[in-house]
């Protein structure tokens, strides 16, 4: 006799259960799951494509369809298990001689890299589910593949997309690691997030550049995160001295948020700040060599950028707090 669909039912709801405690035991702070389907912001992405607001970052049209389908990224795909890391860290103050020349760097990448962090539980989390389930299949991704990981993590109930276009939940914030296993099982999927924005405008009012040009959008090309990680060529005079004291990223739209006023510090050595400050002394920078370069920024999410363009983001730091501090 075949099982009833009440009996599969309550397997799925009970595979998802496990899978979910199983991404809680490997350390992962939030896990949801979404259904595989097609991207709603398929039209927008094309629009904002076409518009050049993706700046040099010609790869986002690359592999447009796969992009906004993640069952055509992954063939078979029918759900997607959707995790989050806490990778906020209390921060030592800066001493007042120190100030002159300390240049910021975002927290997310004052942490060991979070892409070895986080792929290396998502495969032990991939090879649990494939060994639950003989027969299925997985894939997974750290914002390096081709699917829009913060809508899935929305859809999977992990936070909203707020108005800075970053992910909030409502008890850690927004200062999250997304990460996602795709998988052919069908699972249940959990409710979306809902937005609890309002009528905050914060982080629009705090960007320097003016990137988040409307509330949901953002314009690359004017934010500092991409300027000082994404763009490689020269920056536009108009804009070096809203980059301020920010040498690599930008955290600015976060820090005013609400929803992070009471958010707790990751608990994970490996996230904990190998800058204390959470930034770095701008001279220093400027005397690296590509030994020194290696050696201090080794298993780093930094390595991002190449010596040069680090060294051009502390040039203009630099310029900018003599302008504030004095010579």
């Amino acid at each position: 006799m075949l099982p009833s669909s009440n009996t599969l039912d309550l397997a799925s709801h009970a595979l998802a259960l496990n899978v979910k405690a199983k991404a809680r035991e490997l350390g992962f702070d939030l896990v949801g799951i979404a259904p595989a389907e097609s991207s709603q912001y398929q039209a927008y992405f094309r629009q904002w494509l076409d518009e050049g607001q993706a700046g040099t970052m010609h790869y986002l049209a690359d592999r447009f369809e796969e992009r906004t389908q993640p069952s055509v990224y992954f063939g078979g795909a029918v759900s997607v298990v959707c995790v989050a890391l806490n990778y906020h860290a209390a921060l030592e103050p800066v001493a007042p001689e120190q100030q002159s020349h300390y240049a910021r760097v975002a927290r997310y990448a004052l942490g060991d890299d979070y892409h070895e962090i986080i792929k290396d539980r998502l495969y032990d989390l991939a090879d649990w589910i494939r060994e639950t389930v003989p027969g299925s299949r997985t894939r997974c991704g750290v914002d390096t593949v081709p699917v829009m990981e913060k809508e899935l993590a929305a859809r999977a109930g992990i936070g909203w997309v707020g108005k800075n276009t970053c992910v909030i939940n409502p008890r850690l914030g927004s200062w999250l690691l997304l990460g996602e296993v795709l998988t052919t099982i069908p699972l249940p999927a959990d409710e979306p997030a809902t937005d609890h924005c309002g009528s905050c405008t914060r982080c629009l009012d705090a960007c320097p550049t003016g990137a988040i040009t409307a509330p949901y959008q953002l314009d690359a090309r004017r934010c500092i995160s991409y300027l000082t990680i994404e763009h490689r060529g020269e920056i536009a005079d108009e804009l070096k001295p809203q980059i301020g004291d920010w040498l690599y990223g930008c955290d600015l739209c976060q820090d005013v948020c609400p929803h992070n006023r009471h958010q707790p510090d990751a608990l994970d050595p490996a996230l904990q700040p190998r800058f204390p400050t959470g930034g770095l002394d701008v001279r220093e920078v400027l005397t690296w060599d590509e030994d020194t370069y290696r050696a201090k920024l080794r298993h780093s999410a930094m390595k991002r950028v190449k010596l040069p363009v680090l060294q051009r983001n502390a040039a203009i730091v630099s310029k900018n707090l003599r302008a504030r501090h004095g010579p």
